[in-house]
């Protein structure tokens, strides 16, 4: 029933499950996560992700993976996310999506231009590719969006998003759809849910970006993507839905995505 559109199966701590991914799975299985797309952010993640990937799918759950570096990485491995070594690698039916990409001049601006190259570059795979980017922004909205307006950018993810209704419209305005993680549930992120309740429906996804951000109530324990369905409470009570219902109209909406050409 519920997809968690954002997770990092290959950072887990697994101290709950005795040191093993299995237990975490089965986890996942019995709070009814169904599918899950597990998220690289450097290209050294990838053999590990994908034995993730193959090894614990099955037909109760259905695992993908992304391919992309994150804007928090070294300058040489920005450099090395080329369109021709994204698109090589993203060429298979289990990755769904390319990224995580984007901006992040929260944790370092020294590398900001090799930053918005990065981005454009792996917006160009995703073009030939056609499938979703998924697109962090930390400190660098005006940026983000302006990249993604000029390179043409409108299918994917704002991941994790934190910003304010009029970040959340240009995004929307551009052909992406809003994820929401545990922090929506957090006390403190009341403009948060004020936003979430003006996207529309069937534009919202769900993820834990897990191990981090777990959602109330596991907030400040290592989250795992079994505790999607509490991001899924959080919208359901703000929408007058069931958590069920949000389950299945996020998941939906994640069909939806993966099924565009842009």
């Amino acid at each position: 029933m519920f997809t968690d559109s954002h997770c990092h199966l290959n950072r887990l701590n697994l101290d709950n499950h005795d040191g093993d991914l299995a237990g975490a799975i089965d986890a996942m299985k019995q709070a009814n996560v169904t599918r899950a797309m597990a998220i690289m952010c450097d290209f050294a993640e990838y053999d590990d992700i994908r034995y993730i990937i193959d090894t614990h799918s099955d037909d109760s759950l259905n695992l993908g993976m992304s391919v992309g570096i994150h804007p928090c990485e070294d300058l040489e491995t920005l450099n090395s996310a080329t369109v021709e070594c994204l698109t090589e690698l993203a060429s298979d039916e289990k990755v769904w999506a390319i990224g995580e990409t984007g901006l992040d001049y929260y944790w370092s601006d020294e590398n900001k231009d090799a930053q918005n190259d990065s981005l454009a570059r792996q917006i160009h795979a995703s073009q030939h590719l056609k499938t979703p980017l998924i697109v962090p922004s930390r400190e660098a909205k005006a940026d983000t969006l302006d990249i993604l307006q000029s390179e043409k950018a409108e299918h994917g993810i704002i991941h994790c998003f934190t910003e304010d209704w009029d970040t959340a419209k240009r995004a929307l305005d551009l052909g992406f759809y809003i994820s929401f993680s545990g922090i929506v549930s957090f006390k403190n992120a009341q403009t948060l849910r004020d936003v979430a309740m003006q996207v529309p429906k069937d534009r919202i996804l769900i993820e834990t970006d897990s191990p981090y951000l777990a959602p109330v109530p596991k907030r400040g324990k290592s989250n795992e993507p079994a505790y999607v369905p509490y991001v899924a409470e959080c919208l359901a009570g703000l929408f007058n839905m069931t958590t069920s219902e949000v389950g299945e109209l996020t998941a939906n909406n994640f069909s939806n995505l993966l099924a565009q050409t842009a």
